[in-house]
């Protein structure tokens, strides 16, 4: 068996980070996580101020693999039976689409809404740049969850887009963003995944804080 490493950020703020991790888990893939060091280079990814080109990487045998679509291809390629993309053609074409959207898309609700799993809001006022960002995301989800009837974004497995959009459900419930029913059941049904049960576990044992990702208002 081929050794596997999964480097990763932190666990309550590192978005990319949770992404990977869920799909290498998804993918039935044995790893050891290992921790990016808390230097300039790593914090400046997760304040958005430099490309993410350290975590997560994934290092499988002689390969590794650094870009989360890219682990999330790799993964499928490597256990197809895992289910990471949808059976039918066209909801693969979907599943790709909506991935690729989240992945190369919605700076401004990143960079209004970071990602802070221990942290809760009551309310929060949402700047006006980043709403179009989560209209756009509730759009996607209730497309999905329509078409392919849930739970899950494709129907009744979860696949590469879960892994996607896992840390925007976090995202909303930090930040207390309102939601019909359907959409708040199917972040529901993300937060109950033992998956992201056992990574908000970590989140929440992570002694290091980041002032800059405090955000107060």
């Amino acid at each position: 068996m081929l050794s596997a490493e999964l480097t990763i950020s932190s666990k309550n703020y590192s978005s990319w980070s949770l992404r990977g991790w869920l799909l290498c888990k998804m993918a039935g893939l044995e790893f050891n996580e290992v921790m990016a060091p808390p230097d300039e280079k790593n914090r400046k990814e997760l304040l958005l101020l430099s490309p993410s080109v350290l975590v997560p990487r994934l290092t499988h045998g002689v390969v590794t693999v650094w870009d989360t679509l890219a682990i999330a291809e790799y993964m499928h390629e490597w256990n197809p039976q895992a289910g990471l993309l949808p059976y039918d053609q066209a909801a693969r074409a979907i599943c790709r689409a909506v991935s690729g959207e989240m992945h190369s898309g919605f700076q401004n609700m990143r960079s209004a809404l970071p990602m802070n799993i221990r942290t809760r809001y009551q309310s929060f006022k949402i700047f006006s740049g980043a709403r179009p960002d989560v209209e756009r995301v509730k759009e996607i989800w209730t497309e999905c969850l329509d078409t392919y009837g849930g739970p899950w974004l494709f129907g009744q497995t979860p696949t590469i887009a879960d892994a996607m959009f896992a840390p925007v459900c976090s995202r909303f419930v930090t930040y207390a963003v309102e939601l019909d029913p359907k959409l708040k059941a199917y972040c529901d049904h993300i937060f109950a995944w033992p998956l992201m049960q056992e990574w908000i576990a970590g989140a929440e044992a992570e002694p290091a804080e980041m002032v800059e990702l405090e955000v107060e208002f």
